[in-house]
């Protein structure tokens, strides 16, 4: 059964994530993946995380789908024009990938090539499109396509934006353009949250909740300054900054399941963002009932 096919069934879904390193030595991703398989409805692979230079997604799909995964290709607009965009959705599904998500990028500017010229020739909201013309069995520019791919297509949404109400027409722009499901950014505050599920109940796509691990006080004080429409809780800092650097593991994995018990019933599903902490995914999964 595809993605795609869960979600209409009405199948509560649950996502993880695994960033691709940085060169070409796969056996550890490959293995927490594979610690997972069976638990999870897909896996989605980052697309240059951060804007660092990694290898690729598609790559990396491949070799999960390979495995019998279910890999989610993180698609950004960051790096490709229009032409490789259209010419990697069409090679990824003769990859036999058949799971993306469109995203617009981080600038180069916050990661490790900060010199590297951005492309963004199109946004996130076209490349839904783009997919959906190539599903017709054509191009951008309406020529016809010798076979055509189907791709489950997801999109991503920010439920702590400040003003929300842009982020939800942005939303419904995307649904417009053809996007089946969507995940979210880091969820920490639940009440956040049920404000955005009123704000967007019109707009009839299910939902993954974006749960990212907590590691230290330090990268919950650095999202709040950081990362826009992220507020971690000051009673969720002080609970990780009580414990030891040893036992940190162990209270993220805490914090993170009962996010999730709380979560559930305001979602379609799960979509867990492990950070580098992949190792951690099943632990998450047991303590939250997944």
């Amino acid at each position: 059964m595809t993605l795609c096919e869960k979600f209409k069934q009405g199948k509560f879904i649950v996502t993880s994530e695994i960033g691709p390193p940085k060169g070409v030595d796969l056996e550890q991703i490959l293995h927490e993946a594979d610690l997972i398989k069976g638990r999870v409805d897909g896996i989605n692979v980052t697309d240059l995380q951060s804007s660092v230079m990694r290898i690729g997604s598609m790559s990396v799909s491949h070799m999960l789908k390979d495995r019998g995964h279910e890999p989610i290709f993180q698609m950004t607009c960051r790096d490709r024009n229009r032409l490789a965009l259209q010419s990697d959705l069409l090679s990824a599904y003769s990859l036999g990938i058949e799971n993306v998500l469109a995203l617009t990028g981080d600038y180069p500017s916050l990661g490790d090539h900060p010199e590297a010229k951005a492309v963004f020739d199109i946004g996130s909201v076209q490349l839904i499109q783009v997919i959906k013309t190539l599903e017709s069995g054509k191009d951008m520019k309406g020529n016809e396509l010798k076979g055509s791919p189907k791709f489950c297509v997801g999109a991503v949404v920010n439920p702590g934006a400040d003003p929300l109400e842009p982020e939800v027409m942005k939303m419904e722009k995307k649904v417009a353009a053809g996007a089946e499901f969507f995940q979210t950014q880091a969820v920490y505050d639940v009440e956040a949250y049920k404000r955005f599920r009123e704000m967007s109940k019109g707009i009839k796509v299910p939902v993954c909740a974006g749960i990212v691990l907590l590691k230290s006080a330090g990268m919950a004080k650095f999202m709040n300054a950081n990362v826009s429409g992220v507020t971690v809780p000051d009673d969720l800092i002080e609970e990780i900054k009580s414990v030891s650097k040893e036992d940190r593991p162990k209270k993220s994995i805490e914090i993170a399941a009962r996010l999730i018990k709380e979560l559930k019933p305001l979602s379609e599903g799960i979509h867990i963002m492990s950070i580098g902490w992949d190792k951690y995914v099943p632990d998450v999964l047991n303590a939250a009932g997944l």
